[in-house]
C-alpha cells in the first residue's frame, strides 16, 4: 500500500504535515477530513522530486506569462459546462486545449491532463501551474473533490469570478471618463503656457512697460514649464518609484493602507469594495464544504488593504478561541455595521453562507452608487477646475494687451 505526504489545516487553524498510507489519494483526504483537517496538499511519498520539478516548471512557464484572469474565467466557464453535458473532465479539458487560442493556456491545460492521467488530483494539478489559478481557486476544487460535483463546483467558482469581474469593471469604467478630463486639462494647460502665452511674450516686452502681476505670473509659469519640464517629470517618477518601493514593503504598504482608509470619500469606497469581496469569497468557500478558520485563512491573502486583511486575521484568532464570526469583526471597527448585523443574522440562522452571498450582492451595488456620487462631484470639479485656469490664463493675457494699448493711446 503507497505511503502519503500530507499537508493539511486543523480546525484552529494550524499547518499540520505527516505521512500516511492508502489505497489512494481520495481515501488519504477522507481520513484527514475524519480528523478534522483540511488538506492543503498531498503526494505519494517517492514522487516529491518529480512533483517538485514539475511545480517548478509551472512556475517558471507559467508565472509570468501572459494568461489573464478573464481568460481562466472563460476556461472555468466552458469546463463547467462540458462536465454539466456528462463529457469527463480528461476529455474536457483535452477539448478546451483544442479551441483556445492563446498558447499558453493551451499549454496549462494539457499539463493539468498530463498531471492527471499521472494520477495526481484536480487540485494539485492546478497548483502545478504556477501563479496561474489564486490560492482561492485551488482550495475551492480542493474541496470540491472531497465529495462535490466538479461541474457544480466550477460553475460556482465561474459566478464568483463573474462577479469580481464585474464589479472590477464597475470601478474602472467609471474612472474613465474623469482620466479624459484630467488628461485633457493637463494638455490644454500645457498648450497655452508654452505656445500661446510666449506668442504675446515678445511684444509685451517691446512695450517696454511693466506688466501687470497677474500676466507676470503666467509669462513665469510658461517659461518655468518649458525650459524645467524635466523637474516636473523627474518628480512624478520619484513618487511613482516611493510607492512602488512602499508596496513592496509589508510595514509601509499597512501604513499607506490605513492613510487610504481615513480619507473621507476613498475610505468608504475601499471598506465597501473589500466589504463586497470578503462577503462573495467567504460565503463562495462555505458553501463549497472549506471549513471556516481554512476559508479565513485564504481570504487574508485575496483582501487588498493591508489594513482590513490585518482585521481578519485577529478575526481568525478569536474564532479559533470559539467566539462568532461577527463579534471581533465588529470590535475591529474597520466594516460597514449594517453588513455585520446582516453577517449576524445569517449566523444565529445556520444560512451564513447564503447570508455572506447576500451581502456582498448588496455592497456590489454599493460600490456601484458610492462611485457615481463621487463621480457627481468630482467631473463638474475637473471641468470647473479647468474653467478657472483657462479663463484666469486669457485673463491676464487680455489685461496686458489692454494695457499696451493704453501705453500706445
Amino acid at each position: 500500500m503507497p505511503t502519503y505526504v500530507y499537508k493539511a489545516v486543523n480546525s484552529i487553524g494550524e499547518i499540520k504535515e505527516g505521512e500516511v498510507s492508502a489505497a489512494d489519494q481520495n481515501i488519504v483526504v477522507e481520513k484527514l477530513r475524519e480528523q478534522g483537517m483540511t488538506p492543503i496538499k498531498i503526494e505519494a511519498l517517492g514522487k516529491g522530486k518529480k512533483n517538485t520539478a514539475s511545480h517548478s516548471r509551472g512556475r517558471k512557464a507559467f508565472g509570468k506569462s501572459k494568461i489573464s484572469q478573464d481568460e481562466v474565467f472563460f476556461i472555468t466557464q466552458q469546463l463547467a459546462t462540458l462536465l454539466k453535458a456528462g463529457l469527463p473532465l480528461d476529455k474536457a479539458l483535452a477539448t478546451m486545449a483544442g479551441v483556445t487560442e492563446n498558447k499558453h493556456m493551451k499549454e496549462v491545460l494539457e499539463n493539468i491532463k498530463v498531471e492527471l492521467e499521472g494520477g495526481s488530483n484536480l487540485a494539485d494539478a492546478l497548483d502545478a501551474q504556477g501563479h496561474v489559478f489564486t490560492r482561492f481557486y485551488i482550495n475551492m476544487v480542493r474541496a470540491g473533490e472531497a465529495g462535490i460535483d466538479m461541474a457544480i463546483v466550477l460553475a460556482r467558482l465561474s459566478e464568483f469570478m463573474d462577479r469580481a469581474k464585474k464589479l472590477r469593471e464597475t470601478v474602472s469604467s467609471a474612472l474613465i471618463y474623469p482620466m479624459i478630463l484630467t488628461v485633457v486639462a493637463a494638455i490644454s494647460v500645457i498648450v497655452l503656457l508654452t505656445f500661446v502665452v510666449p506668442q504675446f511674450s515678445q511684444m509685451f516686452e517691446d512695450s517696454g512697460k511693466a506688466l501687470p502681476v497677474p500676466t507676470q505670473i503666467v509669462v513665469a509659469a510658461g517659461d518655468l514649464l518649458k525650459n524645467y519640464w524635466w523637474v516636473g517629470t523627474t518628480v512624478l517618477i520619484l513618487i511613482s518609484m516611493y510607492f512602488q518601493r512602499a508596496y513592496e514593503n509589508s510595514v509601509s504598504r499597512l501604513k499607506w493602507d490605513r492613510r487610504w482608509l481615513k480619507l473621507p470619500l476613498l475610505g468608504d469606497l475601499i471598506r465597501k469594495i473589500e466589504m463586497a469581496k470578503f462577503s462573495r469569497t467567504l460565503g463562495t468557500l462555505l458553501e463549497n464544504g472549506v471549513p471556516l478558520l481554512s476559508a479565513l485563512s485564504i481570504l487574508k491573502e485575496i483582501i487588498g488593504n493591508q489594513a482590513l486583511a490585518l482585521e481578519i486575521n485577529k478575526v481568525a484568532e478569536s474564532v479559533s478561541q470559539g467566539e462568532n464570526l461577527t463579534k471581533p469583526l465588529l470590535a475591529s471597527g474597520e466594516f460597514p455595521r449594517l453588513a455585520l448585523q446582516m453577517v449576524s443574522v445569517g449566523e444565529e440562522t445556520g444560512q451564513l453562507e447564503v447570508m455572506l452571498i447576500q451581502v456582498a450582492d448588496v455592497y456590489d451595488r454599493e460600490v456601484k452608487t458610492t462611485v457615481e456620487r463621487m463621480l457627481a462631484m468630482l467631473e463638474p470639479a475637473i471641468i470647473l477646475g479647468l474653467g478657472v485656469v483657462i479663463a484666469g490664463i486669457i485673463m491676464s493675457i487680455l489685461v496686458a494687451i489692454v494695457s499696451v494699448n493704453d501705453l500706445v493711446v
